[in-house]
């Protein structure tokens, strides 16, 4: 832990379980076997790989960098918490199992009983949407956190799509505004191959949150309406590649932060933007997504801003390991770990611990 104050925690509306202490043993890594969607193979029908996040658990677990012991267990998003953003109306209709079927673009669904796609579908994302909260909270408290899910940023308050059922990421920020002192700007940084319509649908009239996204402007979603909330917008092309993305990466990124100082970075760390990813149509290497995480880390680091990591869209098999390459490499470079906690303080508010690549017009993606 740092040796720094930690930012107070005031009473919400509700009470969560997603806000308890977490020992500080605990690496701020978030993560439950739960995050992972196995269903009668009926996951294999979307290009998303739905075993993912627990191939990046297991890959940096060989490496000897986390174990159990020190993972933050998530937690699944009650009713109650998901309500912070989400209304009634919305919720109600995902008990439909075609609803949840054209939001996760899993058609068989339909024909399942809502039970199950609630147990085998829902569930997992409720999973992921509670770590994206509780990494929110563990960011302040750290310097920094990684949820090795979430990044669900299609989904708004009131609409769900591209395999985003939840919008864990207003949900995340809305938590920190609601029960966190010294929490009052946040910036999204939203790096992955689609555009992220969701969240910036939900902020497109709160002047708190500074949106910059990278996308593909050929690409799902193509959401005009959402994009009037991107404070900085970069629009890539067909097939762009390391040496143009990572200049632009790294250019905006710093004027986004040097325009407005938040109180907490949101980076959307999405692998679709990988060179053969049938989705996001771009052409980054490997190298290259290790590279630009480190570049917004650094940036956020610099300043002494806390960062909230999700890993959002990438639709290939060797992104697991991808990610977990570039989780090491920030830990390599002492951005990450015990050590990078040391000196990170985000806030001199005391701490008061609650105890409560295809253009197809119907293929979409996180």
């Amino acid at each position: 832990m740092s040796k720094k104050e930690v930012p107070r925690v005031k009473k919400g509306s509700h009470q969560t379980e997603l806000y308890a202490e977490v020992p500080s043993t605990c690496l701020p890594i978030v993560y439950s076997p739960e995050y992972n969607i196995t269903f009668m193979g009926l996951e294999k029908l979307h290009p998303f790989d739905a075993g993912k996040w627990g191939k990046v658990i297991h890959f940096l677990k060989e490496e000897q960098f986390i174990t159990d012991e020190v993972i933050v267990l998530a937690r699944e998003a009650s009713e109650a918490d998901l309500l912070v953003v989400h209304t009634a109306r919305y919720l109600n209709r995902l008990k439909w199992s075609l609803v949840v079927a054209t939001i996760t673009e899993i058609p068989p669904l339909l024909f399942l009983p809502n039970f199950l796609v609630q147990r085998n579908v829902l569930k997992p994302l409720r999973t992921q949407t509670g770590g994206t909260i509780m990494a929110g909270k563990l960011a302040m408290d750290r310097g920094w956190a990684i949820n090795v899910g979430g990044g669900f940023h299609h989904c708004s308050s009131d609409k769900g799509g591209g395999f985003c059922a939840y919008a864990d990421i207003t949900l995340a920020i809305k938590f920190l505004f609601e029960r966190v002192e010294g929490v009052a700007r946040a910036t999204i940084i939203d790096l992955d191959a689609h555009q992220g319509n969701g969240h910036e649908r939900d902020f497109l009239e709160d002047r708190r949150i500074y949106i910059m996204d990278v996308y593909n402007r050929h690409i799902y979603p193509g959401d005009g309406y959402a994009k009037r909330a991107i404070k900085r917008k970069v629009e890539l092309d067909w097939g762009t590649e390391d040496m143009e993305y990572l200049q632009k990466v790294e250019l905006h990124s710093e004027g986004a932060l040097n325009e407005v100082k938040p109180d907490i970075i949101i980076y959307n760390a999405g692998t679709d933007i990988l060179d053969g990813d049938p989705l996001g149509g771009l052409a980054i290497s490997p190298q290259g997504i290790v590279k630009r995480d480190e570049i917004i880390f650094r940036a956020a680091r610099r300043r002494g801003i806390p960062i909230l990591m999700v890993t959002s869209g990438g639709y290939q098999k060797k992104t697991a390991r991808i990610i977990a390459d570039s989780i090491l490499n920030l830990h390599r470079q002492g951005l990450i770990g015990e050590e990078a906690v040391e000196g990170a303080g985000p806030s001199n508010v005391p701490l008061m611990m609650s105890k409560s690549v295809s253009s197809g017009p119907t293929v979409s993606a996180i």
